[in-house]
């Protein structure tokens, strides 16, 4: 048991400092010399990064920080298997990294890539059904935050509906709450018509 609970802390704290990993500053500023948190949406997302540095740029943020959600729960997987509330823990440790940053004074993004990457270990059925609707709200509003939003809150349906466990359920139900928190700038300015709708940048006009 002890041993148990210590692998348990173990693999926690190895997904908070993956899960830190600011994914899209270090892709800015090695590959484009251009900080993402002092342009578009200040964020250092995937979206942030398509809006300001284009798609290339953005493909390799949201592969990236897609990833840091499934070698955390990989780690707990393969050194706790059948502990599916170890991988949660896990889960856990990589999105709220990617929100408070270890390498970022605690600030961070908002958790969406790195929490797909984790519903994805626990469903790929689910994650799949979010990633169709995400797609269908990007091209109908070109709102990214709309699409993350919406796509949050469909993978508990989602991961039911695949009859996966009530601790997947719930988790997925966590995550979609949190997510949503997370957004709760982007709701004000949706409401007020104000908030930015995703289309390519270019990062050579960003650096003039």
């Amino acid at each position: 048991m002890e041993y148990a609970l210590l692998i348990t802390v173990a693999v926690f704290v190895f997904g908070y400092v993956v899960g830190s990993i600011p994914s899209g500053l270090i892709v800015g500023r090695k590959f484009y010399d251009v900080d993402l948190r002092q342009h578009g949406s200040k964020n250092i997302g995937a979206s942030n990064a398509f809006r300001t540095l284009g798609p290339r740029a953005a493909a390799v943020v949201f592969v990236s920080d897609v990833f840091k959600g499934v070698i955390s729960v990989l780690a707990a997987r393969m050194l706790l298997p059948g502990q599916p509330l170890a991988e949660l823990a896990a889960g856990v440790a990589a999105i709220s990294g990617h929100n408070w940053s270890l390498f970022l004074r605690f600030s961070g993004g908002k958790g969406v890539a790195t929490g797909l990457g984790v519903i994805l270990m626990l469903s790929w059925q689910a994650t799949l059904v979010c990633l169709a609707l995400w797609a269908v709200v990007i091209a109908a509003t070109r709102y990214a935050s709309l699409a993350s939003m919406l796509a949050a809150v469909c993978a508990p349906a989602a991961m039911w509906w695949f009859g996966k466990p009530g601790e997947f359920v719930v988790f997925a139900c966590l995550v979609a709450a949190f997510i949503i928190i997370r957004h709760r700038t982007n709701i004000v300015r949706l409401l007020n018509g104000t908030e930015l709708r995703i289309k390519p940048g270019n990062a050579r006009s960003v650096r003039k």
